[in-house]
């Protein structure tokens, strides 16, 4: 339908509905969301294409505080196709020195410790200790989850607070970039589909 710029599957899906087949029946053009295969092929190749709305949300805050990353150690704690695989990328595409950790990392506070950029996004609430924070660290809570005492991110935000330089708050952080994200992604797609050049660097 030319009429469409966008399409955008809301996950998760119910159990019984193959979320790869639907997001494969997008035209990748109209990926807005950047979960397509060809989309992540071209995320991992340095080609333009969409990039999720989350992982570059993280990257336009970190590039908010930091005009240059080259050099800087990062070290993403997670691992999914959604943020982790690819803010592993996009940091890798600006020059930086990338670990990509997990649950399952041994000496984690040790990895997480030495690093610059943090970006926890691995779904559990307070896995990534304050006191593990390089002082003056970047910290990006991506993890939003439900606790009795309300929402939290995978981080210890106040005790992390204490020692980041810089650090985002769940809720309230990454949630509205990846919404801001989202529209500068359909934005750029309607632009492309319409012969229009969009200056993305003002996105």
């Amino acid at each position: 339908d030319p009429a469409v710029d966008g399409i955008l599957v809301q996950l998760p899906l119910p159990g019984q509905i193959d979320a790869q087949a639907v997001i494969q029946a997008i035209d990748p053009d109209k990926d807005v969301d950047g979960f397509h295969p060809v989309n992540a092929g071209r995320l991992a190749t340095g080609s333009e294409g969409f990039v999720p709305c989350t992982p570059l949300g993280c990257l336009m805050l970190l590039k908010s505080i930091h005009p240059s990353l080259s050099g800087m150690d990062a070290v993403v704690v997670g691992r999914s196709n959604i943020v982790g695989k690819p803010m592993a990328q996009l940091l890798l595409g600006e020059s930086c020195t990338v670990t990509v950790a997990h649950s399952r990392t041994r000496n984690l506070a040790e990895v997480v410790g030495r690093a610059d950029i943090v970006v926890a996004a691995v779904g559990v609430p307070g896995l990534v200790k304050g006191e593990w924070i390089k002082p003056g660290a970047s910290v990006i809570d991506v993890g939003i989850n439900r606790t009795e005492t309300g929402l939290v991110g995978d981080v210890e935000y106040d005790a992390a607070a204490e020692r980041a330089g810089a650090i985002t708050p769940v809720p309230g952080g990454v949630g509205p970039m990846t919404i801001a994200v989202l529209l500068r992604n359909t934005l750029v797609s309607a632009g492309r589909r319409e012969g229009v050049a969009i200056d993305q660097t003002a996105l």
